[in-house]
């Protein structure tokens, strides 16, 4: 407002930023331009918003065929290594470490954890001031993979992934916000993109995500950006990038010394599985190591897993958990691996407690969305179990004085395997 321009002038000189008054806002309904006094430019503001044609352009959705493809893990051991050396799992240290995360030294919870700091975190937490506890929470989720069967859900777990991760590391679930930044293949049909009418309908179905997502865990985006032309052409070769959508979450957490870390603290402790898992493997991490096409894709129940939500920040805020670590790319099995080997426990985990109507692949591999790994004292069982009634939540074994995994299904041991080769594998996978 006008007059506050001396203020904001001052305020400015103080700062030693330089600021000039260019102009006046009016109701001529005209954009004019002067130079020394000289009207240069004098344009309809009609035609500043309404002048440039708006594109026609066609989508064309086809719906995938999401049949329940049978496969049974032969070597539960190798494909658990296999997944932990898959680029998508396996540790980014090496690019990481090169840029600074520790600006104003208030990282609280880092990108890497446990008890050697090298082990996988389900986001970051920053201190905001230094005579308070308040903090902020910051976490990603990203699926690609996903796009090969419906970019709707390849978003709607994009978003679920991040708000889980910002819950579990402390964030309000009702003070949370989101960016969404699309990467994206052309979606206009030409003659070089014959199959532009598909794209678009991609495009379609994950903005329809987008909104409904949102609404639903009430994360208004508050940014983002959107790049639409990501195509790379050599010779008559194309090749398009798979349609994305990185998500991020911001949220504000009132106590920064809650926050959960995703590794095991100490042996003795339950491992719980918050969630329900399904039997959808479609364009998981195991299917692409098994080069499996088709399958059913996770599908996000946004009513239960708001609730499930709400449920594990009362959890965090009455400190029961010993630890916490979210479920995505590979599953169970790769979290229980990521959670055993950065910690100061292993982990004996039986899977029948996950019913019979799920394969041993299934159980481990399945990449069912808003399920969350976690550790609970015996002297904080009720509490947290009480506090969790009504929802999905299994008891899947104990955390172990010995630096082995083991998985059980019945009397069988479909894995057993030693934690510093599992990390070793995990830490050093893509340095070359």
């Amino acid at each position: 407002p006008s007059e506050h321009i001396e203020k904001f002038l001052e305020l400015s000189a103080k700062r030693d930023v330089e600021s000039t008054v260019i102009g006046v806002f009016n109701d001529s309904g005209f954009f004019e331009c002067k130079y020394n006094d000289e009207l240069i430019c004098k344009l309809d503001m009609k035609m500043l918003h309404d002048g440039l044609p708006k594109l026609d352009l066609k989508a064309e959705w086809t719906v995938p065929n999401e049949d329940r493809q049978q496969d049974d893990c032969d070597d539960v051991k190798q494909t658990l290594r296999d997944l932990l050396a898959s680029p998508d799992i396996a540790s980014k240290e090496y690019w990481v470490r090169m840029y600074d995360h520790e600006v104003q030294a208030r990282t609280v919870v880092k990108p890497f954890a446990g008890k050697d700091n090298d082990g996988p975190s389900d986001g970051a937490v920053l201190k905001m001031f230094p005579e308070s506890d308040e903090g902020l929470v910051v976490t990603n989720g990203i699926i690609p993979r996903y796009s090969e069967i419906d970019t709707y859900h390849m978003t709607a777990n994009t978003i679920d992934e991040a708000v889980r991760q910002a819950v579990l590391l402390g964030a309000d679930p009702d003070k949370l916000v989101g960016l969404d930044n699309f990467c994206w293949p052309d979606p206009v049909e030409s003659q070089t993109t014959p199959d532009g009418r598909y794209k678009l309908a991609q495009l379609v179905r994950s903005c329809q995500a987008v909104y409904d997502i949102t609404i639903a865990y009430n994360c208004p985006c508050i940014s983002g950006k959107d790049s639409m032309k990501n195509d790379y052409r050599k010779g008559d070769k194309k090749i398009s990038v798979l349609p994305t959508l990185l998500f991020t979450v911001v949220g504000k957490t009132n106590d920064v010394k809650k926050a959960v870390s995703s590794y095991f603290k100490k042996p003795g402790d339950i491992i719980y599985l918050i969630g329900s898992t399904k039997a959808e493997l479609g364009a998981s991490e195991y299917y692409r190591l098994k080069s499996i096409k088709g399958g059913v894709v996770p599908k996000v129940d946004v009513k239960t897993s708001a609730s499930l939500y709400k449920k594990l920040a009362k959890c965090i805020k009455k400190e029961l958990l010993s630890s916490a670590h979210d479920l995505s790319d590979g599953g169970l099995l790769v979290a229980l691996a990521e959670s055993s080997f950065s910690g100061y426990a292993g982990a004996d985990m039986d899977l029948d407690a996950l019913g019979k109507n799920l394969s041993v692949t299934e159980k481990l591999f399945s990449e069912s969305a808003s399920r969350i790994l976690v550790t609970v004292s015996k002297e904080n069982e009720q509490d947290f179990l009480k506090t969790f009634e009504g929802s999905d939540v299994t008891s899947l074994g104990k955390t172990i004085d010995e630096e082995k995994l083991v998985v059980r299904s019945g009397n069988d041991v479909v894995c057993e395997d030693d934690l510093k080769s599992l990390k070793k594998i995990w830490k050093n996978a893509l340095i070359f």
